[in-house]
């Protein structure tokens, strides 16, 4: 065949296909391209979306290859770089549900790769299509890799916009602004890609350190057919505020036999476990002694370690993900938190937002979150009680109460619920978090003075507890403080 080239409309088509490969599936942007490209005016859900677009481009490519033999080699340029990206989104999608399916295969079968039944039907199609087959074990790789990262990050639900925010920052943390940079320069050189996650206690810091530990790229080994790793032990997970001082060292690097009294056997650290698919996780990092910040700071720069009580080197692969709820700011003014370390593990900041912030964002916040915990605790949907559990909640808990606990609290509250169909809040940490709330409805800077006074007045009011005094103090009459308070 004579060599192809694409018209104007098919390469304004194909662009278009290349910008949603782009684009994070989290954003906005990528929720546009995807309508221009199905040309829908009327608001699909995610997977009916995914769904046409499928057909559409399926469609577009049988028009534009007119059946040839690999036809992404009969084109030249630019045209062959748009027709492979139409070829790798198409299939892409046609076996999201088979890479979701061995995900929830992995998570069962635990820490030994599983075979992948369908990886010889894809990497067959992307061959049949013109892809070398070098090429195509890659792109099979960077599909699984975009695919588990996109099912992790789903499952850290909420509907307002930090919580949107979120979800696209930890995508771009895997995968950068631009997956097309990512796939041409750092696939395989995200270990210097550390990142601090930042927020108070409860929020979920955990839940967004794993989606990002295990979301690392995981070459296929075409001979075993499986993955050279299973994603469910590459991350590993430390909280540092667990062990006292000596035993941190320990924790973290290993030791040798008789490194110190006790040490009766040689033990291996979390950063000789870990793979170089995979991350550390270091949860409560502000905990650490200043000796134990500059030992990390040294395997950061490095990438080398030696156990306790050896002068063996070790190489450290893998990225570190580290956490904390207190104030990284506060901790080194004080100097308590070294800013050589800082440095070294802020390439990304990401800040998981309080659950107040959340439901002042979007009061329907509270309703999603209700009945994805239900789900979690009685393992299916119930609309029944999810929408019970709302009410008692509503019906007990004024609804500017701070959840000082955040999502973890949401989440006991909803347990006693179920158990006692009553929660009244936390009013010792209730009670110590005003102030902050009203800090933080300062700091949003989204309220009119109105609100504001408002608000002000509640606060008052929760510490005087009367009308009057809380009049006297904002220099109002008691009836407009009255309307406020119960407003």
């Amino acid at each position: 065949m004579k060599n192809l080239k694409l018209q104007p409309a098919e390469r304004d088509f194909f662009t278009r296909v290349r910008r949603a490969i782009v684009a994070n599936p989290f954003s906005d942007e990528r929720a546009a391209v995807d309508s221009q490209l199905t040309r829908t005016k009327t608001p699909l859900s995610s997977e009916k979306q995914i769904e046409l677009l499928t057909r559409v481009v399926e469609e577009k490519l049988r028009q534009t290859c007119s059946g040839a033999d690999k036809p992404i080699l009969y084109f030249r340029g630019e045209d062959r770089e748009l027709v492979q990206y139409g070829v790798l989104f198409h299939l892409f999608h046609k076996y999201c549900s088979r890479f979701d399916h061995h995900i929830r295969e992995q998570i069962d079968s635990g820490d030994e790769p599983c075979t992948v039944g369908f990886a010889d039907d894809v990497l067959a199609e992307m061959i049949s299509m013109g892809v070398s087959r070098k090429e195509a074990v890659r792109f099979f790789s960077l599909f699984f890799q975009m695919r588990r990262a996109f099912y992790f990050i789903d499952q850290i639900v909420g509907t307002s916009p930090c919580m949107k925010d979120l979800r696209r920052s930890l995508w771009n943390n895997i995968f950068t602004h631009d997956i097309w940079i990512y796939d041409q320069y750092l696939w395989n050189r995200m270990e210097d890609f550390s990142t601090m996650l930042l927020g108070p206690t409860g929020t979920g810091k955990g839940l967004a350190a794993s989606a990002i530990g295990r979301s690392g790229y995981i070459p296929f080994d075409e001979k075993k057919r499986c993955f050279a790793d299973s994603f469910t032990r590459v991350f590993i997970s430390i909280n540092l505020s667990q062990y006292p001082e000596q035993l941190v060292e320990s924790e973290l690097f290993g030791h040798k036999k008789g490194a110190f009294t006790g040490a009766i056997e040689g033990h291996a650290g979390i950063f000789t476990l870990c793979s170089p698919s995979g991350a550390i996780f270091l949860d409560e990092i502000g905990e650490v002694s200043i000796p134990v910040q500059i030992k990390l700071l040294q395997v950061l720069q490095d990438r080398i370690f030696s156990p306790v009580g050896s002068h063996r080197k070790q190489r450290f692969y893998g990225r570190v993900i580290a956490a904390t709820n207190r104030s990284i700011e506060e901790l080194r003014t004080r100097k308590v938190f070294r800013d050589d370390f800082y440095y070294r593990l802020c390439s990304d900041i990401i800040t998981v937002p309080s659950l107040f912030q959340r439901i002042q964002e979007n009061p329907d916040e509270l309703d999603h979150l209700l009945a994805h915990t239900v789900r979690r605790i009685i393992g299916r949907t119930s609309p029944e009680l999810a929408l019970n559990t709302l009410q008692t909640l509503k019906r007990q808990v004024p609804p500017d109460y701070p959840w000082p606990g955040n999502v973890r609290e949401l989440e006991q509250c909803t347990r006693r619920i179920l158990l006692k169909q009553q929660y009244e809040g936390d009013r010792i940490l209730r009670r110590s978090t005003e102030s902050d709330t009203f800090n933080e409805l300062l700091v949003q800077g989204d309220f009119t003075a109105q609100q504001l006074l408002g608000k002000y007045c509640k606060v008052l009011y929760k510490k005087m507890g009367t009308y009057e005094a809380v009049a006297k103090r904002t220099e109002l009459d008691r009836r407009t403080v009255k309307k406020y308070i119960e407003s």
